[in-house]
């Protein structure tokens, strides 16, 4: 069998030959030329005697910082829908059904990746509870769990460290799970969201390389001068790109990637790294710096020999029909085509084991259990911020009524409640949110990060039906009014579907549809839902423990006065 110097040096015929203009990484030019690929990696760049004829061609695409379990996709499903768009490659932070399974679900989705035609990399769960004291949880991984990971396959570091907090200021568990990787030489991801001054320093000077929590350029400029490198963030809710591009230039461009971190299904249709870059490009930046940061950028943060066309690294390519539209028009994997208009790859599901399929054990619930008694005539409001996750903490008086204080559709407050999902015991934090629903409930199995089952409403008796059809079956989306008008099962840990992607498209459409007729305004009311439970990002947020002053790290009384 012939090797790659014997195809680079035309001793031996290739595998396949791509001809176009091939576009360099590394010098920013495009050059019209023959890529020969053998076993699987780029043999020569030149002259190969033709091949398949296409316009420009690009390393494939990475996405350096996604939970998979986000999209609620299978594995399997979830790669048949990025692959048509050119990524070859991305790096998941398991820490949603790590928080549900432990160290069970992370190796499920481990094997769950192992031959796809996607290079599926992980990075070990850091915050396993995200925090203590705050919420249920039902798993915890400390640092001899983290050792444990860092040592499995495809695992390339310490996943995103959002106990910002515990870094400063020194906490012992965290600095252990620093120095696993350490130990290990293996990278550590951030998550500092408005993290500024010494207390950044501390952070950086921890060995924490990245950030993908940035809002403001001046954010994410303060980071950048001091070496960190940050992930532009253009999610389905945390939309952050349009701002943070503004500093990107030419010297600078080697600290940014493109990531998607929490991407709906239904924008996956829509596309994947392509559509981030084509999204960069139409905010101004240059076409061969946003392709840049999806590709060599976080190849070279992470060690991949990927995300570059250069002779003996993978064959992983992407073909485009110009550097404005970036329509995928081939895809390579390992130097086999996996998609030209048609998808050419075998794709095998693993299925999960019977305990990642039982998860949701939520109590018998009443209306009584979600009805909020009036202690008082001021109340603490969560005020959502559109386009981002951080939420605001407002002051509201409701109207009482019996005893019991009321949401009021009028002014888009609803009643939001979170109910324990892992011991079956009866514990619901209580609270109102802004967030615009006329009538009815819905109600879903995804709250970060300890993903407790979460419901707004303004109807008890159907925030109870909502939630007790989230434990039929076993995780999912529900719309109610009066009945079940909409529903998606996620039995996969609560979390994921086992449904294919067309299918979870489809009954999201319909979810968000009944979402609308009851009065629903969020984009991704569902996404929406679940980020309002987590007590890692500021401002208030709600658990089942009740409202968490996130600055403050604690819980705090639903009552002003």
């Amino acid at each position: 069998m012939p090797d790659v110097t014997d195809v680079a040096m035309k001793r031996a015929k290739p595998d396949l030959v791509l001809s176009g203009n091939v576009f360099s990484v590394f010098t920013g030019e495009t050059f019209e030329a023959d890529v020969a690929i053998c076993n699987g990696r780029i043999a020569g760049i030149g002259d190969y005697g033709g091949g398949i004829e296409v316009d420009y061609i690009l390393p494939g695409f990475i996405d350096a910082h996604i939970h998979l379990e986000s999209t609620l996709l299978h594995p399997a499903e979830f790669a048949k829908a990025a692959i048509p768009h050119g990524t070859t490659a991305v790096i998941a932070d398991p820490h949603e059904i790590a928080n549900v399974a432990g160290k069970a679900g992370i190796r499920y989705l481990i094997d769950a990746t192992a031959n796809l035609p996607i290079d599926f990399y992980f990075m070990a769960p850091s915050c396993v509870p995200a925090v203590e004291g705050l919420e249920t949880f039902a798993c915890r991984l400390d640092a001899l769990d983290i050792e444990e990971i860092l040592q499995w396959e495809r695992v390339l570091g310490l996943a995103e460290l959002m106990n910002f907090p515990g870094v400063v200021m020194g906490s012992r568990d965290v600095l252990e799970k620093i120095e696993a990787a350490k130990k290990a030489k293996k990278l550590i991801d951030g998550h500092s969201p408005g993290l500024t001054g010494r207390e950044l320093n501390a952070y950086i000077a921890a060995g924490i390389t990245t950030d993908h929590e940035c809002i403001s350029a001046i954010e994410a400029m303060e980071k950048v001068r001091r070496g960190m490198k940050v992930m532009i963030r253009e999610g389905s809710v945390a939309k952050n790109m349009r701002e943070l591009v503004k500093i990107v230039n030419d010297f600078n461009s080697c600290f940014f990637m493109l990531v998607s971190d929490d991407l709906l299904p239904v924008d996956i249709e829509q596309g994947h790294m392509d559509y981030r870059i084509k999204l960069a490009v139409q905010y101004g930046v240059k076409p061969e710096v946003a392709v840049r940061m999806a590709t060599l950028s976080p190849a070279m943060h992470f060690g991949l020999d990927c995300g570059a066309i250069v002779p003996g690294f993978k064959a992983d390519l992407v073909a485009v029909d110009s550097f404005e539209d970036f329509n995928v028009q081939l895809v390579v994997k390992d130097g086999k085509i996996v998609w030209d208009g048609k998808l050419r790859a075998e794709i095998k599901r693993v299925y999960p084991p019977a305990e990642l399929t039982n998860t949701v054990k939520m109590p018998a619930l009443s209306p009584e259990d979600v009805a909020i008694e009036a202690r008082g005539k001021v109340c603490r409001l969560i005020e959502v911020v559109s386009g981002q996750i951080v939420t605001k903490a407002a002051e509201w008086e409701p109207v009482i009524n019996d005893g019991y204080a009321l949401p009021d559709p009028q002014q888009e407050v609803a009643k939001v409640v979170v109910v324990d999902r892992h011991r079956g015991e009866k514990k619901i934090g209580k609270g109102f949110v802004r967030f615009p629903i006329e009538k009815g409930a819905i109600a879903s199995s995804v709250s970060h990060d300890s993903h407790n089952c979460i419901c707004v409403g303004v109807d008890d008796m159907a925030m109870v039906k909502a939630l007790k059809r989230i434990q039929e079956m076993r995780g999912g989306f529900v719309v109610v009014d009066g009945d079940v008008k909409a529903e998606l099962p996620l039995p996969i840990a609560g979390l994921m579907s086992d449904l294919s992607f067309e299918e979870v498209v489809s009954r999201l459409n319909k979810l968000y549809k009944a979402a609308r007729e009851l009065g629903v305004k969020a984009e991704h009311p569902f996404t929406t839902l679940s980020f309002l439970a987590l007590p890692v990002i500021p401002e208030l947020r709600i658990t089942d423990y009740g409202l968490v002053d996130v600055k403050a790290m604690k819980i705090v009384d639903l009552w002003v006065e």
